[in-house]
């Protein structure tokens, strides 16, 4: 397992002998400050003409560790999360070296406390389409928010949230948009993780 390091000036993340950067999410807040047995993944952010790539070093994700994905948040939604689903489906699948206790978490900088933090994503199912119904709470690019169908303003998120989750948690359905930032996701996610419970399963829509 490598060691990471965290250069919080510049907002890099990367690893001992590797040349390549993570530009890591910012937020203001710590969910997770420490993970131990864990193991590294890497996702960078690769342009290759004018296309924008994801990617991916999954070289040291030894199955009954924690693991610790570091995804660049220059990197739309649409190409990262994909490479997030195959990461889950290869652990969920595996048998002999399974661990019920590992779980996975993103990795990103808190700009306030300036230290590495970790948010878990482990029964986060991910779904690359449309949900039947419409989002309740839908996180669109440029920090566009809807709840019902509704605009509001970033500012009033934390209130907004804690009204609906405080009437009828079990029905909301979130929806992120595919063009998002996974810089920006990260900090919805900070946001969210205040109102939802990370023991468990919980779909996410991208589309």
């Amino acid at each position: 397992m490598k060691k990471i390091v965290l250069a919080l000036t510049f907002g890099f993340l990367f690893s001992c002998g590797n040349k390549k950067d993570v530009l890591l999410p910012k937020s203001d807040r710590s969910v997770v400050t420490e993970v131990v047995d864990h193991s590294p993944i890497y996702i960078f952010f690769k342009m290759e003409g004018t296309d924008t790539i994801a990617d991916v070093n999954r070289k040291n994700s030894i199955i009954s560790t924690n693991w610790l994905v570091n995804i660049d948040k220059r990197l739309p939604l649409a190409l990262a999360i994909p490479e997030v689903i195959k990461l889950q489906e290869k652990k969920r699948k595996e048998k002999a070296h399974k661990n019920e206790k590992a779980e996975n978490y993103y990795s990103y900088a808190d700009s306030i406390g300036k230290n590495l933090a970790f948010i878990p994503f482990t029964y986060v199912y991910y779904k690359m389409e449309r949900p039947t119904t419409n989002a309740t709470v839908y996180f669109r690019k440029n920090n566009a928010i809807l709840i019902n169908g509704i605009a509001i303003e970033k500012k009033e998120l934390a209130e907004k949230l804690a009204i609906l989750f405080k009437e009828d948690h079990e029905t909301l359905i979130l929806g992120f948009d595919k063009h998002l930032d996974f810089g920006s996701y990260i900090q919805y996610k900070v946001i969210l993780e205040k109102y939802i419970n990370s023991s468990t399963a919980a779909e996410e829509f991208i589309y």
